[in-house]
Parts: structure tokens; C-alpha cells; sequence
């Protein structure tokens, strides 16, 4: 790889990390090529891109970046699975892939200018995703209206049936 190419991929990583809302470093040492090949599928089904990288290049482009904040970590064999949108489905897929390949390691991961250890990325595969998340805040805000138009609707039901028992004690006398 000749200095310009290693320019070119620095600026590309630079950029990317910029833009990504969440970025996790990965240990891929032990997985055979399949393995691989499975995990960037499944991250390519959630839009997130998936990249190996030598740690020089990874370090270079951290800088100016929330990145630079893990770029200790870029030892060894690292991957890097990098989200734009939405933070809790590369956690889901990265944590159920290692579960099913124990010699896969999520390293680290940062999202808004803050380090996540094992732990915190865990816990944020646990959550429901965006789309759930806003199903609920939806349908928690259409229940608002609903209860008060119920409301206003019983006000004159309950006027009418308060007209009617004066008119039956009314009769009635």
C-alpha cells in the first residue's frame, strides 16, 4: 500500500467517523472466513458498515474524532462496525454474534463523545430498537388525546342523564 492510498483510506475513516453516531471495535482473531462473511451480512441488513483496518490507519483517522477517545484500543487484530442512524442494532447483532462465536470479542465501543465498556454495550443491545421505541412513544401520545376527548364526551352525557332524573322526579310528583 503506497502513501497515497494510505491518505486516501485515513480521510475516508476520518470522514465516516465523523458522521457515525456509534462506532465498536471488534477482535476478529480466531474466526474463519464464513464467520466473517455471516457477521457482515448481518450488519449490512441493519446499515452498518463493517471494516478491518490496519491500527496505524484507524489511530491516523481517529484524530479530531470521538473515536480518539478508544484509540488505545486499535491493538492487535480490530474491526471497526460503524452505525450512522441507529446505535442499538449493531450492539444487538455484535453482542448475539459472539454469543454464538466465543472467540469473537466486542472490544469497545463510543457514542456521543462517550467510551462504552462490555457492560454498557450489553445493556444497549437489551433495548428495544428505534422503531419499537418510537411505536410506543406514538402510541403513548395518541393515547393522551383519546382519554381526553373521552373526557369531554362524558360531560354531556352525564348533564343529559342529571336532565332526565329531574324529569322522571318531575313525573313522578
Amino acid at each position: 500500500m503506497n502513501l497515497e492510498e494510505k491518505k486516501r483510506i485515513t480521510q475516508d475513516l476520518n470522514e465516516r467517523f465523523t458522521k457515525a453516531a456509534v462506532v465498536f471495535v471488534t477482535d476478529y482473531k480466531g474466526l474463519d472466513v464464513a464467520a466473517v462473511n455471516d457477521l457482515r451480512r448481518k450488519l449490512r441488513e441493519e446499515e452498518v458498515e463493517y471494516q478491518v483496518a490496519k491500527n496505524s490507519l484507524l489511530i491516523r483517522a481517529s484524530e479530531g474524532t470521538d473515536v480518539a477517545l478508544i484509540k488505545d484500543t486499535f491493538k492487535g487484530p480490530s474491526a471497526i462496525a460503524m452505525s450512522y442512524g441507529d446505535p442499538v442494532s449493531p450492539a444487538k447483532v455484535l453482542t448475539d454474534f459472539a454469543k454464538d462465536y466465543k472467540v469473537f470479542e466486542i472490544k469497545v465501543g463510543v457514542m456521543d463523545g462517550k467510551v462504552l465498556d462490555n457492560n454498557q454495550i450489553k445493556a444497549l443491545a437489551a433495548l428495544p430498537s428505534q422503531e419499537v421505541l418510537l411505536g410506543m412513544f406514538v402510541s403513548t401520545l395518541n393515547n393522551v388525546p383519546t382519554g381526553f376527548v373521552r373526557m369531554l364526551a362524558e360531560i354531556p352525557r352525564k348533564l343529559l342523564n342529571v336532565l332526565q332524573a329531574v324529569k322522571d322526579q318531575k313525573e313522578a310528583a
